[in-house]
Order: C-alpha cells, then sequence, then structure tokens
C-alpha cells in the first residue's frame, strides 16, 4: 500500500485531499506565471507568445506543424501569434529545405533575450520551490505531473526530455 512520508495512505485519497490539491495547482499556476506575464505585459504580448518563445526555443528550426501539435492551438490562433513575433523581429521563419512549404521558426537575437528573461524569472521559482521542497519531493512533483498527462502529451513531453 502506498503512503506519504507522513504515512497518509495514497490509495484512498478524500475528496477534500484532491480539492486541495486541486487548488494547489491552480495558486501554484499562478505564482508560475505571475513572473512572466508582469514582463509580456509591457510588450503587449501574452502567455500564448510565451509558450511558442518557449518551444521554438527549446527546438531551433521547428515547424509550424509541430508546434502546433505541442501547444494544441488551432491554426488561426499559432498563426496571429507568429505574425506578430516575427513582426516584431523575435522569431524568423525559414522555407524547408526538402519541402518549401514547410516554415521552420527559429528565434532572433532579440528572441532569444526575452526568452532568457522570461525562463529566468521561471527558474528562480522553480528553483527556490525545489530547494524549499527537496529532493525526494521534486521527484515526486514531476512523476505526479507526468502521471497526469494524457497518453499523447507524456509522448511529446518525452521527445523534448530526450532531445527531439
Amino acid at each position: 500500500m502506498a503512503e506519504t512520508p507522513g504515512g497518509e495512505n495514497l490509495l484512498f485519497l478524500t475528496d477534500e485531499q484532491l480539492r486541495k490539491g486541486i487548488e494547489a495547482m491552480f495558486f501554484a499556476y499562478r505564482g508560475f506565471t505571475a513572473d512572466p506575464d508582469r514582463i509580456l505585459e509591457g510588450k503587449d504580448y501574452g502567455r500564448a507568445h510565451h509558450r511558442a518563445i518557449h518551444f521554438i526555443h527549446r527546438s531551433p528550426g521547428t515547424t509550424v506543424s509541430n508546434l502546433l501539435t505541442i501547444l494544441g492551438v488551432t491554426k488561426q490562433s499559432l498563426n496571429r501569434v507568429l505574425r506578430t513575433l516575427i513582426e516584431d523581429g523575435l522569431v524568423r521563419s525559414e522555407k524547408g529545405k526538402a519541402d518549401a512549404r514547410e516554415r521552420h521558426l527559429h528565434l532572433t537575437d532579440k528572441g532569444q533575450m526575452l526568452e532568457r528573461e522570461l525562463s529566468d524569472a521561471q527558474r528562480a521559482r522553480m528553483r527556490a520551490a525545489y530547494r524549499a521542497a527537496g529532493p525526494q519531493a521534486v521527484q515526486g512533483f514531476r512523476q505526479v505531473l507526468e502521471a497526469m498527462m494524457d497518453p499523447e502529451m507524456r509522448r511529446q513531453f518525452n521527445r523534448l526530455k530526450d532531445g527531439g
């Protein structure tokens, strides 16, 4: 029978324990996004811009099609975000060498600087939380997050995690 370090039985979580976990996720997400939101607010960008910048940075040369899959947004929505990022000089789009219809996305130097500013803020928050929680809690947290992912999301995450 799985138990927490405090001896709570994990197989029979109460609705109250689950509610507290759900609420903790909501508040943690607010905290996790607060710093980047403040940075983006002054630039007239939102979270969709942040996510696009993050994943373009994570996989330089990624295609628009791949970014659509990762972000799970509509083509129209992503095109609006990409158009702004390209016009503002943060992202450049290149035709594919094998297939000219493909568009490969890269951050410009200006885009790299914004990505660094956004991720530095989130890394600082995560680093502080990880240090406060300790290594065992960090591992458990990762396991919980991965277990919450739908199978396709987990495949996408694993591809990124494995360098794909």
